[in-house]
């Protein structure tokens, strides 16, 4: 396998558009932390009292918590994508058990709408009128 220089023209283009990446990336990260610098100077100047803050907030400070709603939403999304899949192919191929084929997707709806409904979170109860008590 012999490579030609336009094989290293692209390995080189690659490759500086990373660092170029990689620098602007360092850059925006070195003007945020100017800025900080000087607010925090022109506080202490004030006599503002400040706490100390971290440089980079931690990965999970930027994403949102799942929505305990999804798997109901595809579950439905599904079932009746299955079910109405399952209507046409009974209609369509009368006679034949093609009618069967998009079962399993039906299935996995209501599978995910049972898993749902499992993982809600239970009411309290009152364990004295629970036991008559």
């Amino acid at each position: 396998m012999h490579h030609t220089i336009a094989d290293a023209l692209i390995v080189m283009a690659l490759i500086a558009g990373f660092l170029g990446y990689q620098y602007l990336k360092q850059r925006e990260k070195q003007r945020r932390l100017d800025i900080i610098h000087a607010e925090r100077l022109a506080a202490i100047d004030k006599g503002i009292p400040l706490p100390e803050v971290p440089i980079d907030p931690p990965p999970s400070a930027w994403r949102r918590p799942p929505d305990p709603k999804t798997p109901l939403a595809i579950g439905i999304v599904l079932t009746a994508f299955g079910a109405g899949a399952m209507l046409m192919l009974a209609i369509v191929a009368q006679g034949q058990p093609f009618w069967a084929v998009p079962l399993p997707v039906a299935m996995m709806g209501l599978g995910l709408i049972l898993f749902y409904r499992l993982s809600l979170p239970s009411a309290p109860s009152d364990s004295a009128t629970r036991h008559g008590g």
